[in-house]
């Protein structure tokens, strides 16, 4: 992987900070150096240990030509999550979590389809032959649809693994992906119950700074991945 983070950069993005030591969840002690004024101060050696063996393991994922769903409806990250997850193709939920994404994904597809179906006609000029209220009722769907699954169009499988910022927050993404076995990646403050996730990242995931930088480190891991999977699925062709 090209770029490294180091303890001085997470430093500068505020990634040390938790909240009040009041608010800890137990689990999250070990990744605590300690307090100053009542919040809790993260061990930036350990984050920096758990951020890069982080990135290494989404970029195994996507080597082996699987998805990591990036997820976040935060008001602070549905921005960064969505332009970092667009610009290396990867899925995203940026917004509100619907229940069942992946616990009832088959049903979700569904509702995918329906989508990609209706802009297909709409961009053909099929639509053209339903009335003008016809039209309107259908864009109005499309509009509904695109605000709950648009990122979900490219996932025809449910995802190897989420990468999620704030566990807590997203609690129904993480039930749901424990449920069926999909490892968590996630960016987690001292409030969130740490045992849930299989890679964590300990620090603030609520700072702009802290969460642009971890999630355009996370993007760039997959990116390289996948370049790692074009390579090898393009050789054999080339013997």
């Amino acid at each position: 992987m090209a770029a490294t983070t180091d303890i001085q950069t997470l430093f500068e993005a505020g990634a040390h900070f938790g909240y009040a030591r009041a608010r800890r969840h137990p689990s999250a002690a070990t990744y605590i150096f300690g307090t100053k004024d009542r919040t809790d101060i993260f061990d930036l050696e350990e984050t920096e240990r758990r951020l890069e063996a982080a990135r290494a393991f989404v970029a195994s994922i996507s080597g082996k030509g699987k998805q990591v769903l990036f997820v976040s409806g935060k008001h602070e990250a549905v921005g960064i999550v969505k332009e970092a997850a667009e610009r290396v193709g990867a899925p995203y939920v940026a917004g509100r979590w619907i229940g069942g994404t992946l616990t009832n994904f088959k049903n979700i597809r569904k509702r995918i389809d329906r989508l990609q179906k209706l802009m297909s006609e709409r961009e053909s000029g099929e639509l053209e032959k339903y009335t003008k209220r016809e039209r309107l009722m259908i864009d109005r769907e499309i509009t509904e649809l695109l605000g709950r699954f648009g990122g979900l169009v490219k996932m025809a499988e449910l995802p190897a693994a989420l990468f999620i910022i704030d566990t807590r927050h997203e609690d129904t993404a993480v039930q749901e992906a424990n449920q069926l076995s999909i490892p968590v990646v996630g960016l987690s403050s001292s409030d969130c119950d740490f045992s849930l996730v299989q890679h964590p990242i300990p620090g603030n995931d609520t700072s702009v700074r802290s969460i642009a930088l971890v999630t355009n480190l996370l993007a760039e891991a997959y990116a390289e991945g996948k370049k790692v999977a074009t390579v090898e699925k393009v050789q054999p062709a080339n013997k």
